[in-house]
Protein backbone atom coordinates (compact mmCIF):
# COMPACT_ATOMS: atom_id res chain seq x y z
CA UNK A 1 0.00 0.00 0.00
CA UNK A 2 1.27 3.37 -0.10
CA UNK A 3 1.90 5.60 2.20
CA UNK A 4 -1.29 8.13 3.38
CA UNK A 5 -0.69 10.94 6.07
CA UNK A 6 -4.88 10.91 6.77
CA UNK A 7 -3.93 12.51 10.06
CA UNK A 8 -3.09 16.47 10.29
CA UNK A 9 -2.39 16.23 14.14
CA UNK A 10 1.45 17.22 15.06
CA UNK A 11 3.16 17.74 18.37
CA UNK A 12 6.56 19.48 19.46
CA UNK A 13 9.11 17.96 20.93
CA UNK A 14 10.95 20.02 23.20
CA UNK A 15 13.51 17.47 24.80
CA UNK A 16 14.32 15.65 21.22
CA UNK A 17 14.35 19.27 18.90
CA UNK A 18 12.20 17.74 16.58
CA UNK A 19 8.02 18.09 15.85
CA UNK A 20 6.43 14.62 15.19
CA UNK A 21 4.17 13.51 12.94
CA UNK A 22 2.51 10.27 11.94
CA UNK A 23 2.01 8.34 8.57
CA UNK A 24 0.02 5.47 7.61
CA UNK A 25 1.07 2.22 5.04
CA UNK A 26 -2.15 0.28 4.94
CA UNK A 27 -2.56 -0.63 8.98
CA UNK A 28 0.75 0.10 9.89
CA UNK A 29 1.35 3.35 11.70
CA UNK A 30 4.93 4.93 10.96
CA UNK A 31 6.64 7.93 13.24
CA UNK A 32 8.07 10.43 11.43
CA UNK A 33 10.51 13.20 12.70
CA UNK A 34 11.50 16.52 11.64
CA UNK A 35 13.91 18.30 13.05
CA UNK A 36 13.59 21.87 14.08
CA UNK A 37 17.12 23.08 12.59
CA UNK A 38 15.16 21.62 9.26
CA UNK A 39 12.30 23.59 9.42
CA UNK A 40 14.22 26.56 10.66
CA UNK A 41 16.48 26.48 7.41
CA UNK A 42 13.65 25.68 4.81
CA UNK A 43 12.28 28.62 5.76
CA UNK A 44 15.01 30.82 5.85
CA UNK A 45 14.79 32.54 9.16
CA UNK A 46 15.20 31.75 12.84
CA UNK A 47 11.96 30.41 14.08
CA UNK A 48 11.66 30.50 18.51
CA UNK A 49 9.19 28.55 20.46
CA UNK A 50 6.66 25.88 19.83
CA UNK A 51 3.81 28.25 18.60
CA UNK A 52 6.00 29.59 15.51
CA UNK A 53 7.27 25.95 14.98
CA UNK A 54 4.07 24.25 14.59
CA UNK A 55 2.67 27.15 12.15
CA UNK A 56 6.33 26.89 10.02
CA UNK A 57 5.30 23.55 9.88
CA UNK A 58 1.72 23.71 8.99
CA UNK A 59 3.41 25.96 6.07
CA UNK A 60 5.52 23.27 4.73
CA UNK A 61 3.09 20.35 5.32
CA UNK A 62 3.58 19.82 1.43
CA UNK A 63 6.70 19.81 1.50
CA UNK A 64 7.75 17.79 4.57
CA UNK A 65 5.42 15.14 3.46
CA UNK A 66 6.94 14.66 0.29
CA UNK A 67 10.18 14.41 2.14
CA UNK A 68 8.72 11.60 4.49
CA UNK A 69 7.14 10.01 1.52
CA UNK A 70 10.80 9.90 -0.30
CA UNK A 71 12.29 8.56 3.16
CA UNK A 72 10.11 6.11 3.32
CA UNK A 73 10.09 4.89 -0.16
CA UNK A 74 14.13 4.18 0.19
CA UNK A 75 13.98 2.46 3.64
CA UNK A 76 10.34 0.89 3.60
CA UNK A 77 9.71 -1.37 6.14
CA UNK A 78 11.07 1.21 9.37
CA UNK A 79 8.64 2.17 11.83
CA UNK A 80 10.15 5.47 12.35
CA UNK A 81 12.26 8.39 10.39
CA UNK A 82 14.12 11.29 11.60
CA UNK A 83 14.21 13.92 8.46
CA UNK A 84 17.19 16.48 9.03
CA UNK A 85 17.73 19.66 6.48
CA UNK A 86 19.56 16.98 4.51
CA UNK A 87 16.75 15.79 3.37
CA UNK A 88 15.00 18.65 1.93
CA UNK A 89 17.98 19.00 -0.23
Amino acid sequence: MALTFPNSSRSFDEKGHRIRFLGYDGMFEIRFFVELDAISKAMAKVIVGEHDFLAAFDNLRGSILDVARKAYGKKGGNNMYLLTAADFH
